[in-house]
């Protein structure tokens, strides 16, 4: 049976998440925001909360564990960064580690740069990348506590992904993050659509999550850093991929 993902809002522009393994009844929130919102959505679909997963330390991904574990005594996986600040730690994991839901299982991904401990899920037999606030829909995290060279080796190893991967990013940043996108590269064909498309969606007030990797790779500014064509639109030719990056992120910090 395949897993069961739920998206919906947390705080004023997060977004929670959901993963429930049918066959063994298992659940994980991916992150914890705020306590209200995961409770509400688990008893609205009758599932048991047994696991958080935890991707950076900033209070707006972990506000609610506490309370969670109170709860639901479910068990806290966090990143292997001991010294950053989140509660009731059950378990730590790195690069290449993998972490259980039932019978659902993802890889670590370590992806640091907007802080140094992030790390990202990757449930590869459901195509479903858990990245938090690495990589957003058209953009991608302030880089808080690494380098932009940091951000931009993150940013690759999850561009090499599965074309077929869906993104399932921290924060509902889409629209602002086109309008910044379109002003260095306003012909690009993909973005544009994605523009509209993003209009669309939030117009009805729809999230404009999960979003395609394939289509990310086409119109996130963000992720095309090494395409010669970017970098002259910032008048940076011949410069390295990871400068262009450093410049497109100091712009979007200004926007």
């Amino acid at each position: 049976m395949a897993a069961e993902i739920r998206l919906f809002p947390c705080l004023s522009d997060n977004f929670g998440y959901l993963i429930h393994d049918p066959q063994t009844k298992a659940t994980a929130s991916i992150d914890a925001p705020e306590a209200g919102p995961v409770i509400e959505a688990l008893e609205r679909e009758g599932w048991n909360l047994t696991d958080i997963l935890v991707t950076h330390h900033h209070q707006d991904h972990v506000g609610g564990i506490a309370e969670l574990k109170r709860k639901y005594k479910c068990r806290v996986v966090a990143p292997y960064d001991n010294g950053t600040a989140i509660p009731e730690v059950d378990q730590r994991v790195k690069e290449g580690d993998t972490v259980k839901v039932g019978n659902l299982v993802a890889r670590v991904l370590e992806t640091p740069g907007h802080t140094l401990d992030h790390i990202s899920y990757m449930f590869d037999a459901e195509h479903a990348l858990f990245c938090a606030d690495t990589l957003f829909s058209i953009g991608c995290g302030r880089v808080f506590e690494g380098t932009y060279p940091m951000m931009w080796d993150s940013l690759l190893k999850l561009r090499a992904l599965p074309n077929d991967t869906r993104v399932y990013c921290g924060h509902e940043y889409t629209a602002s993050n086109v309008k910044f996108a379109l002003g260095i590269e306003p012909n690009n064909p993909a973005l544009k659509k994605r523009a509209e498309d993003v209009a669309r969606l939030r117009a009805a007030n729809q999230p404009t999550i999960p979003v395609l990797l394939r289509d990310e790779k086409e119109a996130n500014v963000f992720l095309r850093a090494d395409v010669p064509a970017v970098a002259a639109a910032l008048g940076m030719s011949g410069n390295t991929p990871a400068e262009v990056f450093g410049e497109i992120r100091e712009r979007k910090n200004r926007s």
